[in-house]
């Protein structure tokens, strides 16, 4: 058993950890509120991009979670950061919402459908062949293809609804080209994510409801592990994997304590 450095920052899913299906998880607002009443350093995490952080800050506002704008991090703003580092004052053809595209702009990207650096796919609820149309167009004229999670599914009352994975894979088939996913479990979602909270991953610990992206990325940043039983994956899942969390908890109420 390898000795762990107490937990000094924490970096938690959102949709079945602290919220499930629009409702709050019991627990979580007693959760928050340890954390901004100890100081703790804390990112909310959401492979969602379709909110601005300030969107989000409103709906979990409405919800009774009081969670700061700078203690949000989505995959968009994760998004934008890696193209900034990478090809910083770039171009980019967005399929997405608000959240994507606020954060492209804001990290000084011009979008544009005229030969575009890049192609970037993000989470909408409005994906239209046309548009879809041109981003396989411009991939094939060049246009490198970065998706903002990997996603297959998203939740919703009715039940699933296809998301970014999906519909990257249409666009893998119609090209031949495959995009570079930024979000869990991309560990860089989380290095970014730490480096934002000036912490540390040795003394961090990741809460989430799902194996292959909340825990993939936890373990793969060199975090402590936390698997919530509050959302996807259940107790009786945890061993298709070949990998473990580093503690299972019934839900996020079991750890404000530990706080």
């Amino acid at each position: 058993m390898i000795d762990r450095k107490p937990i000094e920052s924490w970096l938690t899913d959102m949709d079945g950890v602290l919220i499930h299906e629009g409702v709050p998880v019991p627990g979580a607002d007693a959760f928050i509120k340890r954390l901004r009443e100890t100081g703790r350093p804390f990112l909310v995490l959401t492979n969602n991009s379709i909110y601005t952080p300030r969107d989000l800050h409103a709906r979990l506002s409405r919800m009774g979670l009081d969670v700061p704008v700078e203690s949000i991090w989505t995959s968009a703003l994760a998004t934008a950061k890696f193209l900034d580092n990478q090809h910083p004052g770039g171009t980019a053809y967005a399929i997405g919402e608000a959240g994507l595209t606020t954060a492209l702009h804001d990290a000084g990207y011009v979008l544009t459908d005229a030969d575009p650096d890049f192609v970037i796919l993000g989470e909408t609820r409005t994906y239209s062949f046309e548009a879809l149309t041109k981003a396989i167009r411009l991939i094939n004229d060049g246009a490198r293809f970065i998706a903002t999670n990997p996603d297959n599914t998203g939740p919703s009352p009715e039940g699933a609804l296809p998301a970014t994975g999906s519909v990257a894979a249409l666009i893998t088939k119609a090209t031949g080209k495959d995009p570079y996913f930024i979000g869990k479990p991309n560990p860089l979602m989380m290095r970014t994510g730490l480096n934002a909270l000036g912490a540390h991953s040795e003394s961090s610990a990741m809460i989430g409801d799902r194996m292959d992206t909340d825990i993939l990325a936890g373990l793969e940043a060199g975090m402590e592990t936390f698997l919530v039983l509050t959302g996807v994956t259940g107790t009786a899942d945890i061993d298709q994997y070949p990998f473990r969390p580093t503690n299972v908890v019934d839900s996020i109420a079991d750890l404000v304590d530990l706080v």
